[in-house]
Parts: structure tokens; sequence; C-alpha cells
């Protein structure tokens, strides 16, 4: 089982804004509480040990709200000074030298039940989800034994034949494969592609068949990615403290 956990929260959160005008995307509310607070409790009921924060955006804000929440978490915090320059290719590259083991990787806009961490704390899975309408960005080709076979940029709204499924954005990697994923950082780092996108690494290597990740189903699951404001919306009326409890609570039960 894995016990690191890496977040990526250097950017400004500009689709957020006015939220974020002085305030990280992942210290924004959802319904009265952070998404960081709620990353935080849950990799703790889970049993991580230690979490790793790529800062940049008002990153004392980070700081000075983890020290209050970290308790037995130890937190360890590394600084990119071209957050404003640079995407989340950069951010994970900076975790290279910090992170020698086996972690499970999150990005700061993501709120989720802590039951979908069960089977992502075991190296090299990725989570994904079926194509929703409210859904953009990279999307993934699994095999039958839900093997992932490619990365596709742009989200197909017509999904009607399953082939293609939305990445929701947590990885676990065992330490085989970050030493592979950091070989590839830097070659994209060192011609100055810093602006892109760390699943274009990703899918690159799983292209060169250099990395094998097992796809794990989010699908009718709680979780969502909160963007925009609309995103946040949306993330509050699934989040609704009473109903979502009361849900997990008969869930538990029927299960």
């Amino acid at each position: 089982m894995i016990t690191t956990a890496l977040l990526l929260a250097a950017g400004t959160g500009s689709r957020l804004m006015p939220l974020t005008s002085n305030t990280p995307k992942c210290l924004t509310l959802v319904n009265e509480q952070s998404i960081l607070e709620r990353l935080v409790i849950n990799i703790k009921k889970q049993g991580f040990k230690r979490l790793v924060v790529i800062t940049g955006y008002q990153e004392n804000c980070i700081k000075e709200f983890l020290t209050t929440i970290s308790g037995n978490l130890t937190i360890e915090f590394v600084y990119s000074s071209l957050y404003k320059t640079t995407n989340n290719i950069y951010s994970l590259w900076m975790a290279r030298d910090i992170i020698k083991e086996p972690f499970v990787l999150f990005e700061a806009d993501l709120i989720f039940d802590v039951s979908l961490l069960d089977n992502m704390i075991y190296p090299d899975r990725m989570a994904i989800s079926n194509i929703l309408p409210w859904m953009n960005g990279t999307t993934v080709t699994i095999d039958p034994s839900l093997g992932v076979k490619s990365f596709h940029e742009n989200t197909d709204k017509n999904n009607v034949d399953g082939v293609k499924y939305k990445t929701v954005n947590i990885y676990s990697f065992s330490l085989s494969s970050w030493r592979s994923i950091i070989k590839r950082l830097n070659q994209h780092i060192e011609v100055n592609n810093v602006n892109g996108y760390y699943e274009t690494v990703i899918g690159e290597l799983i292209a060169d068949d250099q990395l094998s990740l097992e796809a794990v189903d989010f699908d009718n699951k709680y979780w969502y990615e909160v963007d925009t404001l609309e995103d946040l919306k949306e993330a509050e009326k699934l989040f609704v403290p009473d109903i979502y409890e009361s849900i997990i609570s008969e869930r538990v039960v029927a299960g």
C-alpha cells in the first residue's frame, strides 16, 4: 500500500476568479469545507503518512492552512517560482528529487469520496470515468483487462461505443514507473516544454510500452473536478453534507 501523496497546487486558478483573487484554488470552499481540507481528511483516513505539495500561487496560504490540520501527517513543500508561466508538466517535474518512493498523484481541483481511494493505493493505476456532458480534457482507451492503451487530448462528446474514458487526474506510480516518468519529463523540460501537461508524458510512455497502468473505475461515484464557478455549483449540489452523508450511510448498510 502506498503512503505518500503528491499534490500539484501551484496554479492560479484563473477560471475560478474572483474566488481565487487572493486565495489558492485548493482552498476554495465546497459547502464550507475547502478542497484541500477534504483531501487531507481523505488521505489520513486511507493511512497516508506523507504529503508533498508543489506550491506557487499564494503558497503561504497553503502552508499556513496545512499547519493547522496536518496532525501526524508529514507535509513537505516544493515552491515553483515559475508558476505563472508553466503548467502541470513543470509542477510534476519539480517533484523529481523529493519523492523517491511509490506515490499517488492528485491535482488541487478534485473533490471525492474517500472510498474512491480504496483501489488507488496500489502502484501503477489511474482513475477513469465514463464521459459525461460536463467533462472536458484528456481521455483514454482501455483494453478488456482494464489496461490503459492510449491517451487522447480532447474529450469525445460522442462516446457512443464506450471505448474512451475521461481521466480523473488521480494516478498511482511505482518507483520504477516514476523513474521512467522523470526521464521523459527531463526531455520535455530540456527543450523548454514547460507549459504543457504531464498527461502528454504519460501518454508517450504508454505508447512506447515503457509504462503500464491499470484503469480504476470512478464511474457513478462521488467525485467532481472544480475548474469553474459553474463546476463549484455542481459540486456543492453533489456534496450537500446531510444528503451526501445519508447516501453514504445507506450504501454502507446495503453493502
